[in-house]
């Protein structure tokens, strides 16, 4: 048994037999059917379940390897960013070496499309795409863990108890990921565990120390490990969160009782708004590599948020909640909202972008509207205090 063979994504001999049991899966046939076809009525189900499964088999006939299969995906990929975005840019790439791999360390806004965004970035730049770090707590259904594999994903063990089990899984993780770089494959992971809600984008300083944990046997510095990973900041920005609503809603339930109890299927149910939802405009902006001599995690967790602080691209919904909670950030600047528009959204009409923003608050209950509006005002703030 090889040293990562519960958490590493599947390898080109296995794709096969995986997709043949993916294709006897009644419980996939059925999500995708009820996705495709959300209002079609009951009875109808059988039949669209077989047609469904016949139109996959045909699909995925000759897919043999993981690269046979990302093709298959990214047609329907371009076809999710063109119905659910305005428009997606990015910047940074053109600084990295294209046969270099990187470990990208972004903010968290949505569970596929941040690592779906870095890999279209990198695949256009023609450079490989990324192993995913994806928490086990998201593979609850055997197939989404199938899906999630075949797609490079590899698993990081959150639900695990006992010291010992989770520093022994963390130490697991951390050469995986070592051994991703080594051997030339870029791997994708967000600064923090779970997506930042609340648009306060934070890095996780014990997620720098899981990187440095394997290297530590062989006595080599925390300063050449993090150097030897090719550590790269991202900044990751929607002009709008599919899934800021329900966001609103969970930050106002944990403050008002001091928790939030997930209902059954409530991360599905996210992954698939943030892959449908209306995001409006995305940028993804990749950093420099971290190359200095670091001597702790506090000083990489400082280079990580000042970069990913700095590149973010502000949006005008951003700018418009930031002006809602002017009040809230005296000290920041006193910069007009219409100053802060001819600063970073010099095309964009006001008028125009704040009746679209007002629109979307709108939806959010009159309670839920401070986190709603501190959710879209935070990255300017980090912004501003960062200069």
């Amino acid at each position: 048994m090889e040293r990562f063979e519960e958490i590493r994504p599947y390898h080109d001999r296995e794709v096969r037999p995986v997709l043949n049991r993916l294709l006897l899966d009644r419980e996939l046939i059925q999500a995708l059917v009820h996705h495709q076809y959300p209002n079609m009525p009951g009875f109808l189900g059988g039949v669209a379940s077989w047609l469904t499964a016949m139109g996959l088999r045909y699909k995925l006939k000759n897919i043999h390897n993981i690269d046979g299969l990302q093709e298959v995906i990214e047609p329907y990929l371009t076809r999710v960013i063109e119905g659910s975005t305005s428009g997606i840019s990015f910047s940074g790439l053109d600084q990295l070496d294209k046969e270099q791999a990187y470990l990208f360390v972004s903010n968290h806004r949505d569970i596929v499309m941040d690592p779906a965004f870095v890999n279209l970035a990198v695949y256009k730049q023609g450079m490989q795409t990324v192993r995913i770090a994806i928490g086990d707590n998201l593979l609850q259904r055997p197939f989404v863990s199938d899906l999630m594999r075949l797609n490079k994903s590899f698993i990081v063990k959150r639900s695990i108890e006992g010291r010992r089990e989770k520093l022994k899984a963390y130490q697991t993780l951390s050469a995986y990921i070592h051994h991703s770089i080594d051997t030339g494959h870029p791997v994708w992971i967000a600064q923090s565990e779970g997506r930042a809600k609340d648009g306060d984008d934070k890095t996780d300083s014990a997620i720098i120390k899981m990187f440095h944990m394997s290297r530590k046997a062989a006595d080599t510095s925390f300063a050449d490990s993090i150097r030897s990973m090719n550590l790269v900041p991202v900044s990751i920005a929607y002009e709008y969160d599919p899934c800021d609503l329900a966001k609103a809603r969970e930050l106002f339930a944990t403050e008002a009782q001091g928790n939030y109890e997930k209902f059954e299927g409530e991360d599905l149910q996210s992954i698939v708004t943030g892959i449908n939802g209306f995001k409006g405009g995305v940028h993804v902006a990749f950093g420099t590599p971290l190359k200095e001599k670091y001597e702790n995690a506090n000083q990489v967790v400082e280079e990580v948020d000042r970069q990913v602080h700095q590149n973010y691209y502000l949006f005008a919904s951003n700018l418009i909640a930031f002006d809602r909670l002017r009040s809230a950030y005296p000290h920041v600047t006193e910069c007009s909202l219409k100053a802060l528009f001819e600063k970073f959204c010099p095309d964009e009409s006001l008028d125009s972008k704040v009746r679209d923003f007002d629109d979307r608050l709108a939806l959010c209950p009159k309670a839920h509207q401070p986190w709603f509006l501190k959710m879209y005002a935070n990255p300017v703030f980090n912004h501003f205090a960062g200069q």
